[in-house]
């Protein structure tokens, strides 16, 4: 299937890399002038900014708790934007879609970014968010039952990072996982995925780009060789949480994303895979306001839960 049209008229209008240094600062502020206001945001029971009182420091984390119950599954969410991007406010729109979907009380972590936070201070701020939330589980309504993780892109490579954490913690508190378009391996060996070669241009991520958005994590202290930077390099997958892996059709992370659904479910681990035919990296991001794309707030849901959604 070729991209989405919708996607397509987008992309005619951005601008080719001009080779031109990535500034951190001036992409930030290119992201927060984007940002809707609050009023036309979607509406939940409530939307909390907090801070998370945790061993690796305070937190900032975001609730946003969808309708008056006495309980809820939680779910952790942690951003996507190459681990130097992204922010509470930029992915506030993806956080309050799956709390309203899920009906889970949603915790969306504002770690810390590369690069003037070095490796693994951002992969340590979530796990801490993590491990509060199931301390803080009263607090918080907490069912007791479900407590989730998911991230979009980088914030999946955290996500699944997260899960391999628990597991050599001996901590079996987390229940799902869930990834959109992960970013799993980073060493960006064009010659073990098709998908870099067949979706290398043209599609808003681009496979020539991966290198340069990535440094700032990647010369701060993330070797790629590292299963915690690289979650599809580490050996044992067996015993991690039940998965939900969502690749999109034109992404040169594809196949990565879908090698290690592969690997997980050879390990023994349930797993969901659900390529999105015509969408590109950023899609749930970037595009959920198309109804065939939305869709994948409503697969999380029915994962989490096991229901089927309307």
């Amino acid at each position: 299937m070729t991209i989405h049209p919708e996607i397509a008229k987008i992309l005619a209008t951005i601008p080719a890399p001009d080779g031109s240094p990535l500034d951190p600062a001036a992409m930030r502020a290119g992201e927060a002038a984007q940002v809707p206001p609050p009023a036309d945001r979607l509406p939940l029971h409530a939307v909390e900014d907090r801070t998370a009182a945790t061993p690796s420091g305070d937190v900032p984390v975001r609730i946003y708790t969808p309708v008056d119950s006495d309980s809820y599954g939680l779910l952790v969410y942690l951003h996507g934007g190459a681990f130097f991007l992204g922010s509470l406010d930029t992915h506030d729109h993806v956080a309050r879609s799956l709390a309203k979907e899920t009906g889970f009380k949603v915790i969306s972590v504002g770690y810390r970014l590369a690069p003037e936070a070095a490796f693994p201070a951002g992969l340590r701020d979530s796990y801490a968010v993590l491990r509060w939330a199931a301390d803080n589980g009263a607090e918080l309504g907490w069912d007791g039952r479900s407590l989730a993780v998911a991230g979009d892109s980088s914030g999946g490579n955290f996500a699944a990072a997260l899960t391999a954490m628990a597991k050599d913690d001996g901590w079996q508190g987390i229940t799902h996982q869930v990834l959109f378009y992960p970013s799993l391996d980073l060493d960006f060996d064009v010659d073990r995925y098709a998908s870099m070669r067949e979706n290398a241009e043209g599609y808003g991520l681009e496979t020539a780009g991966l290198a340069p958005f990535n440094a700032f994590y990647l010369e701060n202290g993330a070797d790629p060789a590292d299963p915690l930077v690289s979650p599809i390099k580490r050996g044992d997958l067996s015993g991690l949480p039940p998965a939900l892996i969502i690749t999109a059709e034109h992404d040169p992370l594809r196949d990565e994303g879908e090698l290690y659904a592969k690997r997980l479910a050879e390990a023994g681990v349930p797993v969901q895979l659900h390529r999105y035919a015509g969408a590109n990296h950023g899609f749930v991001a970037n595009f959920s306001w198309l109804p065939e794309f939305y869709a994948a707030f409503r697969e999380t849901a029915q994962f989490l839960t096991g229901n089927e959604q309307p």
